[in-house]
């Protein structure tokens, strides 16, 4: 039984044709995007330009203040250290205590992690005053008094008394009460407008993948529902937002109101390089009572670890983009658990993929068995069908489709049961895909010459940038790239070549198909590409184990010959093929004898 297992001179002609097809397109589209980018880029910065907000300043309000009159106040505790600055009265730093930020200089993560510094954060209640001025507190002075783990900042504003009261508490909270006295002496109006600027800082290495997973996270209706918006504007005029955040990969700040935001709007803006990924503007009402202003909130800088979001309560496990439905369920159920569970036993995070990888591919196995048990029939009965394929050279395509078709309901075989494995894949990879890059126990973990999972390795860097590429080499994504090549060679040889001129040769797609994940992968999550390296390498050896322990060929044509000797019941699905195809050919006999008549 003769077998090709591998390429001729022709499919290798044919591949690199179709190589240098795909790199010339990638090359074109990647040209274009960069003009395009370079248009947007300069049309972004003239709008900037034109509606810039200038740095906040007391100068509108209070033309005597100096930078020296500016004080700050500061509070702290195991989790978090809070610079307040008077200016404003508003949170001007946040640092982590518990964490750190990339730094590309020792390319490790030992920089202190600041969520705000730098005024890359600005928030503000907006009223007007009877004359129809706009005050905003951003632009008021505050006298800081810091009383325990309290600040109260207080500021004037022609005879109103305006406080701001933080209180820091346990679990990255920051309980913030806003009181006024005297406030309606000067305006009359029902409801103020809470303006927040927010710039988010590049704390990781994958500055891409950090970039996209940057965006706006709030819940509504009794924190019942949530959403998100990562690309343009948001719009929630109808609903009242119990909270409104600014996600990052592994972090985020969020303020909670307790009365609710409403008519709430907001736009992002993405920076293409340097300190900022994106710049956030959000603006939503709080109520007033009196025309007073005295509402309760809370602000929460934590980081998205999942078994913390929940203990809020508020729904911020939601924020953690673990995937919906199915793919969310797996991945909160199964693989978190799972690797939590054999990260207990003292493993390195590396191993521990390497254990959750195995489990997965035991679960897997029955199916894998049947997938390659089918492989090896279709081997078996592969005469037979080239013998109808001669047979009906010359016939109509839909009879020789019939013909192979019957070959394999006598030999038993269901084509269908191929497509099994493949769609049982499909949410474990999509699962897995989020699961890597926003698992917070992996941040920072090495492994090998990777030093963090969660972002790419970096070992071998390039002298030029590559398109869609980068400027380095991923050695694991290099590695899983070379076995799922090795794997496709492996379980191509069973399958059908094209039986019409101008079909595709699909083993010449499935032999493009890894190189073109080596691109996937190369800016992917490490641990991603670890995974599927491991993944594949064990699907290696179940082939070999299968193929020449447990499978035996002769005994596989021994049950196939008895398969055609019992009565055979057509299954609904091949019924319905037969019938599709019977009337389909009905149709072409019809209008071929209409076609003989005129």
């Amino acid at each position: 039984m003769q077998q090709n297992n591998g390429l001729d001179k022709s499919q290798i002609i044919s591949f690199a044709v179709l190589c240098l097809v795909l790199f010339g397109f990638m090359f074109y589209f990647q040209n274009k995007q960069s003009k395009e980018d370079a248009v947007k880029a300069q049309q972004q910065k003239t709008e900037q330009a034109k509606n810039a907000v200038k740095p906040t300043q007391a100068s509108n309000i209070n033309p005597n203040v100096t930078p020296n009159a500016i004080q700050t106040a500061n509070l702290s505790n195991k989790e978090l250290n809070v610079e307040f600055a008077s200016l404003g009265g508003q949170v001007s730093k946040v640092e982590l205590a518990e964490y750190k930020a990339y730094d590309r200089k020792s390319d490790k993560a030992d920089l202190p992690l600041y969520l705000i510094t730098k005024n890359n954060s600005n928030y503000g209640f907006q009223f007007k005053d009877k004359t129809g001025k706009v005050i905003n507190t951003k632009d008021l002075v505050f006298a800081p008094t810091v009383n325990g783990n309290a600040v109260t900042m207080t500021a004037n504003y022609n005879g109103a008394v305006i406080q701001f009261i933080y209180t820091l508490l346990p679990k990255y909270t920051l309980d913030f009460k806003v009181r006024t006295q005297g406030l309606a002496k000067i305006t009359s109006d029902n409801k103020a407008d809470f303006i927040w600027d927010y710039s988010v800082r590049n704390l990781e290495k994958g500055r891409a993948q950090e970039q996209s997973h940057s965006e706006f996270s709030y819940a509504f209706n009794n924190y019942k529902d949530y959403d998100y918006d990562g690309r343009t504007t948001m719009d929630e005029e109808k609903e009242t937002l119990n909270w409104i955040g600014v996600k990052q990969q592994f972090f985020a700040s969020v303020i909670e109101s307790k009365t609710g935001f409403t008519h709430s709007k907001g736009n992002q803006e993405t920076v293409e390089e340097g300190e900022y990924l994106k710049k956030l503007n959000y603006e939503g009402f709080v109520q007033m009572t009196g025309s007073e202003l005295n509402q309760d909130f809370t602000w929460y800088f934590m980081p998205l670890d999942l078994p913390l979001l929940k203990s809020y309560d508020k729904n911020f496990d939601e924020i953690l983009p673990l995937g919906w439905s199915i793919i969310g369920w797996m991945n909160r159920g199964f693989f978190i658990p799972i690797y939590n569970f054999i990260a207990s036993w003292g493993l390195t995070a590396g191993w521990a993929i390497f254990l959750l990888t195995i489990l997965v591919k035991l679960i897997l196995s029955p199916i894998m068995y049947k997938q390659h048990k089918l492989s090896a029939m279709m081997r078996v009965i592969r005469p037979e069908i080239d013998e109808a394929n001669a047979k009906f050279k010359d016939a109509d395509p839909m009879k020789k489709q019939q013909a192979t078709m019957e070959i394999y309901r006598k030999a038993g075989v269901n084509q269908m049961a191929g497509c099994l494995p493949a769609l049982v894949q499909i949410p474990i990879f999509y699962a897995l895909f989020r699961f890597f890059p926003n698992f917070i126990d992996l941040r920072g973990k090495g492994f090998w010459f990777a030093k963090d999972l969660t972002a790419y390795d970096d070992l071998i860097k390039l002298p030029f940038k590559i398109p869609f590429l980068g400027d380095h080499l991923s050695i694991f994504a290099l590695a899983c790239t070379i076995v799922i090549l090795i794997y496709t060679v492996m379980t191509s040889g069973s399958m059908q070549q094209p039986q019409q001129e101008g079909m595709p040769n699909m083993k010449v797609l499935m032999y493009i198909f890894p190189v073109t994940f080596l691109f996937f992968l190369n800016t992917s999550a490490s641990g991603l590409s670890w995974y599927y390296f491991v993944s594949n390498a064990i699907n290696i050896l179940i082939i070999l184990v299968i193929k020449y322990v447990i499978l035996d060929e002769k005994k596989i044509h021994a049950q196939i010959q008895a398969n055609k000797e019992k009565p055979k019941a057509e299954g609904k699905f091949q019924k319905r093929m037969r019938e599709m195809m019977e009337k389909a050919q009905e149709q072409q006999n019809v209008q071929g004898q209409q076609k003989k008549k005129k």
